[in-house]
């Protein structure tokens, strides 16, 4: 299977590159700077803004699945930092993916998204909750609602993946999937079991229109 990943170059883009490569699958990256990606067996590296609708064709041409691991980034990790890319970038983007995916018959769709937003808001931590509110970060949080909701109205087989706080730990961990805030989610998770369950969850046919937090067990 081929499979477009959007956001290859990214901390966790780059784990589901690596992860999805070891499990044997081919994989396009649209980046829009392809010096940032290291060339690797199995992986083809398109030029492009994953908003841009020619880029796109380009890059989706050939693949069964779509992964993106894109996000609203800001200049620095500080909350208040400015953003760096649009804040509607992701629903932007989905919303040229979906009816090119399904013209091309892609059916599988998988994205990363974020535990607190949509209905979890209401169950992360009041702390957390507080900075989603009055920071910067809230305009990611507001973004990931706006293409998934994009996706759930979509007849695409779809999955929506909400990881707890990443961390950049290495070692193994057990994952926790939780629906409903059942069982509670723990707080953290590492970008490198994000990447495996992500990769994963391409096969499953049980997580095909679900939203699902994830954490570290």
């Amino acid at each position: 299977m081929r499979i477009l990943l959007l956001g290859a170059t990214g901390r966790t883009g780059k784990l589901v590159l690596t992860s999805a490569l070891k499990e044997g699958y081919s994989v396009n990256c649209l980046v829009r700077k392809p010096d940032k990606t290291e060339a690797q067996d199995g992986m083809q590296v398109f030029e492009g803004n994953p908003s841009d609708e020619h880029a796109l064709q380009s890059a989706m041409e050939g693949c069964e699945c779509i992964m993106s691991v894109l996000n609203i980034s800001r200049h620095t990790d500080f909350p208040w930092s400015a953003l760096r890319t649009p804040e509607n970038y992701l629903s932007e983007v989905m919303s040229q993916v979906i009816p090119m995916a399904e013209e091309r018959n892609i059916q599988r769709i998988i994205i990363c998204s974020a535990w607190g937003v949509a209905e979890t808001k209401k169950d992360i931590p009041g702390w957390f909750r507080w900075f989603i509110e009055n920071s910067n970060i809230g305009k990611a949080y507001e973004d990931h609602e706006r293409q998934e909701q994009l996706l759930m109205q979509s007849n695409l087989n779809w999955t929506i993946i909400r990881p707890a706080g990443l961390t950049n730990s290495r070692k193994r961990q057990e994952i926790r999937e939780s629906f409903n805030d059942v069982p509670k989610p723990t707080l953290t998770i590492s970008r490198q079991s994000v990447a495996r369950y992500m990769v994963s969850s391409i096969d499953n046919e049980q997580l095909i229109k679900q939203t699902v937090v994830i954490s570290k067990n």
